[in-house]
């Protein structure tokens, strides 16, 4: 595990303008709305997790210490709107997107809201589901640091389906394959060659040309 070094403790203290127990206990809550819906903080917090929960002389992740620390920081930043899908026409990566927004809110965060993408429209709580299905079924021991950090800027840029995913943009191979699996095993489970009765066949053909392309 990393570790805060003294002058880091303090310069982040004085930055908050914390010079004293109850004014840290006041600035906890500010700091989780932050964390919450404020992008560009997000992210920093976020990356910066890697490093700090990473084994000493290790480049990787261990997977089961990235999944605990998934459960904690996705549904959070999908919660409070860090995490929010932020174009509906285009799912390649831009950075800038992310780094140069500021949506920081003194609202409150509701932890228990229901997770962006479970209306349709991008990532939520089944594709996190999905995501640590992938990584358990391929067999990965640990997860890279480009992996993890571009997990969120993927997050914040894919529709709900995958459909505009961009195979040809510069994403990880790990995402790459998340994406085929998903179409494969979750999008296309249908079996169409099996012994359904036609108008079950065509009912599947319908829904997926009216509805899950709606």
């Amino acid at each position: 595990m990393g570790e805060w070094t003294r002058k880091g403790w303090i310069s982040g203290l004085k930055s908050l303008g914390c010079d004293t127990l109850d004014s840290l206990r006041n600035a906890l809550p500010r700091l989780r709305v932050k964390l919450a819906s404020d992008p560009s903080y997000f992210v920093a917090v976020y990356n910066h997790t890697f490093t700090l929960a990473r084994t000493e002389g290790q480049r990787s992740l261990a997977l089961d210490t990235a999944i605990a620390y998934w459960e904690l920081l996705i549904p959070f930043g999908l919660s409070g709107g860090a995490l929010n899908r932020i174009s509906s026409s285009s799912s390649s990566p831009h950075l800038d997107s992310i780094y140069g927004n500021n949506h920081c809110s003194d609202a409150d965060v509701d932890m228990d809201e229901k997770e962006s993408g479970d209306d349709g429209n991008g990532w939520g709580k089944k594709h996190t589901e999905w995501w640590f299905e992938f990584l358990r079924e391929k067999g990965s021991k640990g997860v890279s640091k480009d992996t993890w950090n571009m997990l969120a800027e993927f997050i914040r840029t894919i529709d709900a389906k995958f459909e505009e995913h961009d195979a040809t943009a510069a994403w990880p191979s790990t995402i790459d394959d998340f994406v085929d699996w998903v179409k494969a095993k979750k999008f296309e489970e249908h079996d169409a060659t099996a012994a359904w009765p036609s108008t079950i066949d065509d009912f599947v053909d319908w829904v997926k040309a009216k509805k899950l392309r709606a």
